[in-house]
């Protein structure tokens, strides 16, 4: 009763709220209060992201790096991005490779075992008169735990493949919020140390972006950005031993494309210290993939040999490209 009377209360707030601006403002609607809710709260939200504690020890850090390296700010930037992806996502990365290729490893046991079991029910169901339902409920249930029994004996749950977007997608946002905060003076304007910081990297930059408070004019940052994205999508495409063309592949290639492509007028838009942040991190996942697929490196990071990993990747890839090139 108590929560209905509550839920009753605030709605007619709510209504009394848009009633007196309604009164106030004729021309004021219900949609433009909504409107204007739905943006307050995206501000809202985006102040929390730019106050965070990991924000705010981004920052630090990267004002820290640049004062005692004494480095302009772009050259921060690039150094500060290296140094957050190597020390984080490279490791993360080449565990995500171990975990699959150890999938791979498993699911290559597979057939055989699932020969047997089949042979195993089929004596089960003459023994014990199973029907036709009953055999394959017994049939799956036995496969799933097969499977599961399987992933334990190698630890390589194929959720754990998933730690690398689980860090560094936070990771990327709350850099690039950081970075922004140093351009725009957040969360405190009135600090010395942001008024400074915002001085000093309006004169940071290099070549055609020598202010990075203010977007690149020249759009080579934001295409680079397009290019470098388009790259890492169609190495990985390439890099595959076997190609599989399902269409649900297909759709992922096409979604992927199509936000790389879509990432060059939003970073048209965003102060150039924040696309050169963008720039630098993809060039470094590029880089990460290929070296990543080195036979060396991998057997140096215990990834186990698996059959869709090439001998000479690098050429395999030259290969590709020729191929490409010659349609």
């Amino acid at each position: 009763m108590n929560k209905i009377l509550f839920s009753e209360v605030v709605l007619l707030r709510k209504y009394a709220v848009h009633a007196s601006l309604a009164a106030r403002y004729p021309n004021y609607t219900i949609n433009q209060i909504n409107h204007d809710q739905r943006r307050n709260f995206t501000q809202d939200f985006w102040q929390s992201v730019s106050s965070s504690k990991l924000v705010n020890v981004l920052q630090e850090a990267t004002i820290q790096l640049h004062d005692t390296s004494g480095l302009p700010w772009w050259s921060t930037i690039i150094i500060s991005t290296v140094l957050l992806r190597g020390c984080i996502t490279l490791p993360l990365a080449l565990y995500q490779n171990r975990i699959l290729a150890k999938v791979e490893r498993v699911t290559k046991e597979l057939p055989d075992l699932v020969n047997e079991l089949k042979m195993e029910t089929a004596i089960a169901t003459k023994k014990f008169n199973w029907t036709e339902q009953q055999a394959k409920a017994m049939y799956n249930n036995s496969l799933n735990k097969l499977w599961k029994d399987l992933l334990v004996r190698d630890n390589c749950h194929p959720m754990k493949s998933a730690i690398v977007l689980v860090f560094q997608i936070p990771l990327w946002i709350c850099q690039s919020v950081a970075i922004r905060n140093m351009l725009y003076m957040q969360p405190d304007p009135t600090s010395i140390q942001a008024q400074i910081v915002c001085a000093e990297m309006s004169l940071g930059g290099i070549a055609w972006f020598p202010n990075l408070v203010e977007v690149d004019h020249s759009f080579i940052l934001p295409v680079a950005l397009g290019l470098i994205n388009l790259a890492v999508l169609e190495i990985q495409t390439m890099s595959r031993k076997i190609q599989v063309n399902s269409k649900l592949q297909k759709y992922g290639q096409y979604f992927f494309r199509g936000i790389s492509i879509l990432m060059v007028p939003v970073a048209a838009f965003v102060p150039s210290g924040v696309a050169l942040y963008w720039v630098s991190s993809s060039t470094f996942g590029l880089l990460q993939n290929l070296f990543i697929l080195s036979p060396k490196v991998r057997r140096l990071a215990r990834i186990p040999k698996v059959d869709s990993e090439h001998e000479h990747p690098y050429k395999h890839i030259i290969c590709k490209i020729r191929e490409r090139i010659g349609k």
